[in-house]
């Protein structure tokens, strides 16, 4: 039985150890360049209630639109399907808030169809292959950033990042959560590639 409990004594700090790290290397986020410019945004989408952008997808959706108003982005590529209970595409509730905000029809590219993370970015990439465009800036809440920074690069898509800096994860109760999911989603990209 020693050898067993040994064993256990080695791998619990172990992994304790590599959850902090990878939680940290998460948290500090993937480097930003304040000037960068591209093609598009892409917004990744989140839930919509009813209707409307949730509170998460909103603040995305209007970083998006600031990278757009100072020239940072020529055009908006919001992405996301419709979710169960949700009356629209996360994507349209996107779309009729830039329009609102007033971004030129021309200028909002959307897609439809995808409904995670990986999908956003998958569906993205066909967009902007059709649209001409070549870079992007990703726009998505702060600790959401680095798993997609890393599926972006995985797909060859030439983009910076762009964390939302007024995201509703703020405390550090509705941080910890999130962390956590982000740390279990990031495991699951490395192993499965989604």
């Amino acid at each position: 039985m020693k050898p067993r409990v040994n064993l256990w004594r080695a791998i619990v700090p172990a992994l304790i150890g590599w959850v902090g790290a990878i939680g940290y290397w998460i948290a500090s986020g993937p480097d930003e360049a304040p000037a960068a410019r591209a093609d598009v945004a892409i917004v990744l989408g989140a839930a919509v209630d009813g209707e409307e952008p949730s509170p998460v997808f909103r603040e995305r959706i209007a970083h998006g639109i600031t990278l757009y108003e100072q020239g940072r982005a020529g055009k908006l590529l919001l992405t996301g399907a419709r979710g169960a209970g949700a009356g629209i595409a996360e994507s349209e509730a996107a779309r009729r808030m830039a329009l609102a905000e007033g971004v030129p029809e021309e200028d909002i590219l959307t897609e439809n169809e995808s409904v995670t993370t990986m999908h956003n970015l998958v569906e993205a990439q066909l967009v902007m292959r059709d649209a001409g465009a070549e870079t992007a800036l990703i726009v998505s809440d702060p600790l959401h950033m680095r798993r997609a920074m890393e599926m972006a690069e995985a797909l060859g898509i030439d983009a910076g990042a762009s964390a939302t800096p007024t995201s509703r994860y703020q405390s550090l109760s509705t941080q910890a959560p999130f962390l956590l999911r982000e740390i279990y989603f990031m495991h699951h990209f490395w192993i499965f590639g989604e």
